[in-house]
């Protein structure tokens, strides 16, 4: 059975990646994924009518070091490769996650006689021994081309490791995501450096709530809105997948200029198309719930959910204490993801559009492939960003070859590409390292056409020694494959007007641009580029119509 079980699951996914694409009028597909060997790396491939260019990678040194972070992906204790054969020891990668990209005139950084230009990608850090946010200076030689913005808080406390980050231009403020359950939540950070001190960041929790928080992006009335990727546990008779676990927030301001005023956090009711009742977790019962038929309902094409929103905790009557925002969603009845982690408005919909991915269980043995195990994208529609009820239905169903959605943004105002962060175990089984996939969100994707590949992650040779010590060193403390992170288009609008999904983004044109980051291993950021410049080929809406290769 077992010998049998595999060769299915071999033959569905050659018939997978062998599925006609939609394609998008600009670029070429990425015919395969790259395939992961043993002790071998793997380049980067693009469209061919892209290109890309580090702008950071994790060697570079801090222009303001501290004792303890020293570099852009890594801390400051140890060397960066693995010296004694006996240990295995390396320094503590800390992982470059999300980006923001702003144009802000007049910003000074830690040499005060420097010219730091105007052009700047700010990011959080996943791992390592504490958190902290850096400002890439993109127009800065090397020497001052990352600066150290936080590393604590107002108080002094370290910064816990962040995911998620935007920019909030009601408040002028950066906002980043812990994920890190009853520990983690919301900072914001101002965007200006602070030469008397890097302990400049506000823990805002108080009033947007703990959790496992990821995504985070405005809307255009100001409210926040939070995506949650926590994890949920496996279940008996399905072992290899879990338990939906994950929330979607939005948090409404006093004063959208200013967060510490508070608000009302509240979180997506999803009603079941067979009860009528609100889709909830059940605790101590996760195989029913991973197997439920409203998961089952809700990864099925064609069908459509109503939603609205339940308020969690208002600070004008609760107070600004930190809460557990994940366990207070459970008591009001909010309906759980599998992992969701990330988001984006759709451009021109004046944010009544939401779009959202879920990561799934990242195992190809999952016993719910029907019920959200390779993740899926889904679609929240409401007549306002602010109205408290709407329509929720999935966009696309993911399967072994496309799963592990993570990170994502829009291309153009109809294209829309997610990024895998399968991981290390499902890379090795399904053979293939993580992609960056566009989608059409006016194509129907219930009839077996697929999205289009213009990203096949490769693996450096620094994550390939990681992947291979994590396999058999004891306490090895890095990750290991490389992934995509921090897919971003923008302009550096910093003004309200630039909010993601205020207007229609412009690849290539009027000072948009396009970068992501190839998190673990050497951890790269990386600016996608026409190929041989090639701008001129591309038009106002990001499309291709220059000579195919």
């Amino acid at each position: 059975m077992k010998a049998k079980r595999n060769v299915t699951l071999a033959l569905s996914i050659a018939a997978i990646f062998t599925t006609g694409y939609v394609h998008a009028l600009d670029l070429t597909p990425v015919p395969n994924a790259n395939a992961k060997v043993t002790g071998m790396a793997a380049p980067n491939i693009l469209s061919p009518e892209l290109m890309e260019t580090i702008v950071a990678r994790g060697s570079m040194r801090l222009e303001n070091p501290t004792a303890a972070i020293a570099f852009y992906g890594y801390d400051n204790n140890g060397t960066m490769l693995p010296t004694d054969p006996s240990s295995l020891k390396e320094a503590s990668k800390t992982e470059p996650d999300k980006n923001v990209y702003l144009v802000l005139p007049g910003q000074q950084g830690a040499d005060a006689g420097y010219h730091y230009g105007e052009r700047f990608l700010f990011q959080g850090h996943e791992m390592g021994t504490q958190g902290y946010a850096t400002r890439i200076n993109l127009d800065a030689d090397v020497a001052h081309r990352v600066t150290l913005l936080a590393d604590a808080d107002v108080n002094g406390n370290p910064l816990p490791t962040f995911d998620g980050i935007t920019w909030n231009p009601f408040a002028n403020r950066l906002l980043l995501t812990a994920e890190k359950g009853n520990a983690g939540g919301v900072w914001q950070v101002s965007a200006e450096f602070n030469p008397a001190s890097t302990a400049t960041a506000e823990d805002i929790s108080g009033a947007l709530g703990r959790g496992g928080y990821e995504g985070i992006q405005n809307d255009g009335d100001g409210n926040i809105w939070i995506v949650e990727d926590a994890g949920g546990k496996s279940g008996i008779t399905a072992k290899h997948a879990k338990q939906p676990n994950s929330f979607i927030y939005r948090f409404v301001p006093n004063d959208k200029t200013d967060l510490t005023k508070g608000g009302k956090l509240q979180a997506l009711q999803v009603m079941s198309l067979v009860t009528g009742q609100p889709i909830e977790f059940h605790a101590g019962q996760a195989d029913a719930d991973i197997l439920s038929q409203d998961m089952k309902d809700l990864h099925t094409y064609g069908k459509t959910f109503n939603t609205k929103w339940v308020t969690l905790h208002d600070t004008d009557v609760d107070g600004n204490a930190p809460f557990d925002a994940n366990a207070m969603a459970k008591t009001r009845h909010a309906t759980p993801f599998k992992r969701s982690e990330n988001a984006q408005f759709r451009p021109g919909s004046d944010f009544r559009e939401f779009f959202f991915d879920e990561t799934g269980d990242t195992n190809l043995l999952t016993e719910a492939p029907d019920h959200g195990g390779f993740g899926a994208v889904l679609k929240l529609v409401q007549k306002s960003s602010s109205a408290n009820e709407g329509k929720l239905s999935m966009f696309y169903k993911g399967d072994a070859v496309h799963s592990g959605f993570d990170n994502v943004a829009f291309w153009s105002k109809d294209k829309l590409v997610f990024v895998e962060d399968a991981g290390d175990t499902l890379h090795t089984q399904r053979n293939a390292f993580d992609s960056a996939y566009m989608f059409n969100v006016n194509a129907d994707y219930s009839d077996g056409k697929q999205p289009m590949r213009i990203l096949a992650l490769g693996r450096d040779a620094s994550a390939t020694i990681d992947s291979w010590l994590g396999s058999f060193a004891s306490g090895f403390q890095n990750d290991g494959d490389n992934e995509i992170t921090g897919i971003h288009v923008s302009d550096g609008d910093p003004t309200a007007d630039g909010l993601l999904g205020a207007k229609s983004p412009r690849p290539f044109k009027d000072g948009w641009r396009v970068f992501y980051t190839q998190q673990h291993g050497d951890n790269q950021t990386f600016e996608i580029l026409p190929a041989n410049g090639q701008d001129k080929d591309f038009d106002d809406e990001g499309e291709y119509h220059g000579h195919r290769r």
